[in-house]
């Protein structure tokens, strides 16, 4: 699938002084300008070219094997991937990978929600108008800034699903900001999160459309390059999360086990098998200090 290419600075002109008569100072000035350039763009690429990158090709972390049972169309954007449910009207994953270089962008957050014309069954801003639910963003726009056409899709519809306020605006947005807190300690995370609808249970529709109202949403966490690789899982209910995201963290094993979707199949049978029993918030949300 298509690769993002993380937003890259560009070293500003060196200040030096410049004698008239001196070649050896200004063959100096130069090389010493050639360093901090080679210098800032190490930095920036430090976390591609981390020593566990080869552990699987590039950008195949964000492959998810969905759920059969499910309606999919897989829609590559710049800065995610999204599997969109024409019956749900909503995606039922969307995956990224956040590198600590993209937690700091400089575009700003796009004020409106538009729908995708491209995609057959989305949503419309009327659907979610007076529903009583908030537009919720699964990649959400803050993971989003380093560049302004992610930006710009992160807003989509299709990346959108109906999220209770107190969800969205509580506990959601708390593990979004865990998440880019854990990409800038562990050099990257990859990310999977969607809805769930439990397969029995009456369905609450929202707007003519008819957008389907999860009874709770999923999040799988993977720091793929750290040694060794870690990940952990979340369920929350589409409502006030009592307890905090800490009292909702389960293994990655037991997301799949709820939504039947596969995640991280990449990786190494014996890494895969490892890093998806694990459940240590604890030590999941406690960062190194600097």
């Amino acid at each position: 699938m298509p690769k993002k290419q993380p937003q890259r600075r560009k070293a500003g002109p060196s200040k030096r002084r410049r004698p008239a008569s001196d070649a050896s100072t200004k063959r100096a000035g130069y090389l010493l300008a050639l360093t901090v350039v080679a210098a800032i763009v190490y930095l920036v690429t430090s976390a591609r070219n981390h020593p566990h990158r080869q552990i699987v090709p590039d950008g195949s972390l964000e492959y998810v094997k969905t759920n059969p049972m499910l309606e999919e169309e897989i829609i590559n954007y710049k800065g995610m991937t999204v599997s969109f449910n024409r019956s749900t009207h909503q995606p039922n994953w969307v995956a990224w990978e956040l590198l600590t270089s993209e937690t700091d962008g400089e575009n700003s957050r796009e004020s409106s929600f538009q729908t995708d014309p491209a995609v057959d069954g989305c949503a419309t801003t009327d659907d979610y108008r007076n529903s009583g639910y908030d537009r919720g963003h699964m990649a959400p726009a803050g993971d989003m800034k380093w560049s302004p056409e992610t930006m710009r899709e992160s807003f989509l519809l299709t990346n959108i699903c109906p999220q209770a306020g107190e969800l969205n605006r509580g506990a959601w947005k708390k593990l979004e900001e865990k998440c880019r807190q854990r990409a800038i300690a562990d050099s990257a995370v990859v990310i999977v999160c969607g809805p769930v609808f439990i397969p029995g249970e009456g369905i609450e529709r929202i707007g003519t459309t008819g957008v389907a109202v999860p009874r709770k949403f999923f999040k799988v966490i993977l720091s793929p390059y750290t040694d060794p690789p870690s990940a952990i899982g979340f369920i929350m209910p589409n409502s006030y999360v009592k307890g905090g995201m800490q009292t909702h963290a389960v293994s990655v094993d037991s997301v799949e086990a709820l939504t039947g979707h596969d995640f991280f199949t990449a990786l190494p049978d014996d890494v895969e098998t490892t890093v998806e029993a694990q459940c240590d918030f604890n030590r999941w949300s406690r960062m190194p200090r600097r």
